[in-house]
């Protein structure tokens, strides 16, 4: 259902992307558009002008949906500020941590088969929430040598500072190391195919990543209160995103698990992107049925899903015990499809089981933290005998020595 580890072959080509942009900047960059883009760069950066054309251009209502989104992110992004915290464990001794916000932020938008204008909202909008000083975007140039139309705007609409036409594993390491024209920055963040996500992977001895966001995925834990054909369209909506989306249905009983099975066959032939998301049930799909939601869960939480569906009832309850996935979608109104664009919650979310211990994105995913302490001579006094003490059972007598000081200050 899922691949267990990177393809040798997929880490051997962006190791070797990711070698020669860091040794050969633009000019790589030029060539790997060609190679991989079919496209002959005129110039990396998209021009300011063209960004804020591309917004005046687009159609209305589309606008109007990307403008409804930005909000959404925003009042959802914003209610979780990353925050100062101080404490006085004794008096005179004053712990506390401070949020500082990264200076410069990239953010990967896929291009390819489809345009995200989404994740650069995803990935900007908390960025800007946080206080990232500057945020660059990279995304695959179209046939006319820019990034669509849509991902442009959506930049726009996101205060994006800079944005440059080059995608997959060259443009990750050009935001990590740098090149003439496109800036290092401090980190990477945003969703990408097998490659980017390797190629995050290896830069990360070097640069902040946000997690490993490969290719999607969503668990469907559904039983006879759900709409086969509801589950069905919500399978066929993350299976054809790419070949390598991995989508797994856990029905609580055998005769549901028919029903679903008929209806994800009856949709399949009805949508644009039928052969790929064929290719992606094919290699990484999966339907199974569970005694009941207590197996179904559990199953759960050792898979780790990106994306967890319940539609079965009962599903607050559900949602209130389930664990490790990215984002939990309570209901089966509470379509995935809601959340990867419109709702508020982020998509970059992590994958490949990435969600036993990563989260999905978020402002605290923008800042570092200063951690500082403030002692008085009082409280320095007072703690220097216990403090030697401990660096003595340690065999650190220049600790011990420092520390016994203070006790002698006076």
């Amino acid at each position: 259902m899922r691949v267990k580890e990177t393809d040798a072959q997929v880490r051997e080509t962006t190791a070797g992307i990711i070698g020669r942009v860091r040794t050969r900047g633009d000019a790589a960059l030029r060539e790997l558009a060609v190679d991989f883009d079919r496209q002959k760069l005129a110039k990396i950066e998209v021009p300011a002008s063209a960004v804020g054309s591309a917004l005046q251009c687009l159609d209305p209502a589309l606008r109007s949906a990307l403008e409804r989104a930005a909000r959404n992110i925003e009042a959802v992004h914003s209610a979780s500020p990353p925050m100062s915290v101080e404490v006085e464990p004794e008096a005179g001794i004053v712990v506390g941590r401070r949020p500082d916000a990264l200076t410069r932020v990239g953010a990967y938008a896929p291009g390819g088969r489809a345009a995200y204008a989404s994740s650069v909202l995803m990935c900007a909008i908390p960025a800007r929430v946080a206080g990232v000083e500057e945020i660059v975007v990279c995304s695959p140039p179209a046939k006319n040598g820019v990034p669509s139309a849509i991902v442009l705007a959506a930049c726009a609409i996101a205060k994006v500072d800079r944005v440059f036409s080059v995608g997959g594993a060259g443009a990750i390491a050009a935001m990590a190391f740098g090149t003439e024209t496109i800036p290092a920055v401090n980190k990477i963040v945003g969703p990408g195919n097998a490659y980017v996500a390797e190629a995050k992977a290896q830069v990360s001895r070097f640069v902040g990543i946000d997690s490993p966001a490969g290719p999607s995925e969503l668990l469907v834990i559904c039983d006879e209160s759900s709409d086969p054909d509801t589950v069905a369209a919500e399978v066929l909506a993350q299976a054809e995103h790419d070949p390598d989306a991995c989508v797994v249905i856990v029905a609580l009983s055998e005769s549901y698990a028919d029903r679903v099975a008929s209806a994800v066959a009856a949709a399949i032939a009805t949508i644009e992107r039928a052969s790929i998301a064929r290719d992606a049930l094919k290699a990484n799909g999966a339907l199974l049925v569970a005694r009941d939601a207590a197996e179904a869960l559990e199953f759960s939480s050792d898979y780790a899903p990106e994306h967890l569906l319940l539609a079965a009832v009962d599903a607050p309850r559900l949602a209130a015990v389930a664990r490790n996935s990215g984002c939990v979608f309570i209901g089966e109104s509470s379509s995935v499809v809601f959340g990867d664009y419109i709702s508020g919650g982020n998509h970059v979310l992590p994958t490949a089981g990435a969600a036993r211990s990563y989260s999905g994105l978020g402002p605290l995913d923008f800042v570092r933290w200063t951690s500082y302490q403030r002692i008085s001579r009082d409280a320095a006094e007072s703690l220097a005998l216990d403090t030697a003490r401990l660096a003595e059972a340690e065999g650190l007598g220049a600790h011990s020595a420092a520390a016994r000081r203070w006790s002698e200050a006076r």
